[in-house]
């Protein structure tokens, strides 16, 4: 059975939810599900602005052959050819072989590459500021270079003022029959799921991110359809307003995460105590996370949020704690940049986790170090237990500093 919405003048949502797939590109978490956006245009020509993933292809199908009824598909845009928005292009040509594609020259590579047929036929290449006459809707495209493959276009529909903008505003999550970002608390529910697919999907694209926005500033902008997460039609501000903090990579809030790799527990003693002494300068919201249990993804997502890191490291193997040196390692890979950084490295007779952790830091961009750096051998005793004091003074000055900035 179909399930289908009308959003404006002719335009439609034709994608679904899956909340069976608990891993999103077999690396994110996705407990609340995945939702894959596609829209349809019926004017005096049709066309299909992106599709969707072969998990939930079946109900994509039925809301396309409703929607069209006798009538062809004349285009399907593709702003973006990751196969989670274009699995179903090899269906597509075969069940209406009249379509025209249109995208950037690149995607008809990349088409190439993952569905091993010659797009030549079926291709219409556009770049910067090129056009679609539908009939009463013009459609503009705007490229968006590695936002967040090489491919990446944007679609502006002249007549409505819909952007079709591809995984730029996007988040994890199923949409549970609430299309629009305005029948959801967003701010409570769902801002700490944009941030995290932005942090681990785009964030290390700030600034073709930035690049992005300038343009679409220019353009008189209704609503926003991303292919991931709900429509934006009304407070478009919010939304573009934490994308150009994100992609500035300044933090949302001055705030402290701590994160720890503990083995037999001494490093995990030290960071909860580093928390209760902040507590007792007066920060407030210090969260702590064990990186052995704690979702990479969302620990990515929190340094994006916070303006302050601490990283406590047991050493293993003379390397830094494994879970740590992954998150260290995506953060490096995500550039992250801007942050005040503190560490601390336990060891019971070689510690060197925290030199290790200081030459991944070293390498990032706009990294305030703070010191002391505290070095444990096993557990804290009174002089590291007096370090770790002296450390949690100079983090809360630091943030005092920074207030209002």
């Amino acid at each position: 059975m179909h399930n289908v919405r009308a959003i404006c003048e002719d335009t439609y949502w034709i994608g679904a939810s899956d909340r069976r797939l608990s891993l999103f590109e077999n690396t994110y978490h996705i407990p609340n599900g995945m939702a894959y956006n596609s829209y349809l245009i019926l004017d005096e020509k049709t066309c299909l602005l992106d599709g969707v993933d072969d998990v939930v292809a079946g109900q994509f199908s039925e809301n396309l052959e409703y929607m069209l009824g006798d009538r062809e598909l004349n285009y399907m845009v593709i702003d973006h050819m990751e196969p989670d928005h274009c699995a179903e292009i090899p269906w597509l040509v075969k069940k209406y072989p009249t379509v025209k594609l249109v995208g950037t020259a690149k995607t008809f590579d990349l088409i190439r590459q993952f569905h091993n047929f010659d797009p030549t036929p079926y291709a219409i290449v556009v770049t910067e500021g090129d056009t679609l006459e539908l009939g009463k809707h013009i459609l503009q495209f705007v490229t968006a270079p590695m936002v967040h493959w090489p491919e990446v276009m944007v679609t502006f529909d002249l007549a409505t003022g819909t952007l079709f903008s591809a995984d730029t505003f996007g988040a994890f999550g199923a949409i549970g029959g609430n299309l629009y970002s305005d029948e959801v608390n967003w701010e409570r529910d769902w801002l700490d799921q944009s941030r995290r697919y932005y942090a681990n999907i785009v964030g290390k694209y700030g600034m073709q991110v930035n690049n992005l926005l300038k343009k679409a500033a220019a353009l008189p902008i209704n609503r926003i359809c991303p292919l991931h997460g709900h429509i934006w039609r009304k407070d478009l501000d919010v939304i573009r307003s934490k994308y150009a903090q994100w992609a500035s990579f300044e933090p949302e809030e001055q705030s402290v995460v701590i994160y720890y790799g503990t083995i037999y527990g001494g490093t995990a003693q030290a960071a909860d105590i580093l928390a209760g002494m902040l507590s007792e300068r007066g920060v407030r919201d210090v969260r702590v996370y064990n990186t052995a249990t704690a979702d990479l993804a969302t620990m990515v997502s929190e340094a994006f949020r916070a303006s302050h890191l601490v990283f406590a490291s047991s050493t293993q193997n003379m390397e830094i704690y494994d879970a740590m040196r992954s998150l260290v390692l995506d953060l490096r890979a995500h550039a992250l940049q801007k942050r005040s950084v503190a560490l601390i490295e336990n060891g019971s007779w070689a510690p060197c986790s925290g030199k290790l952790m200081r030459a991944q830091f070293d390498a990032m961009k706009n990294i305030t170090m703070i010191e002391p750096f505290v070095s444990i051998r096993s557990r804290l005793n009174d002089e590291t237990l007096e370090q770790l004091s002296t450390l949690a003074e100079a983090i809360a000055t630091s943030l005092s500093a920074n207030e209002g900035v």
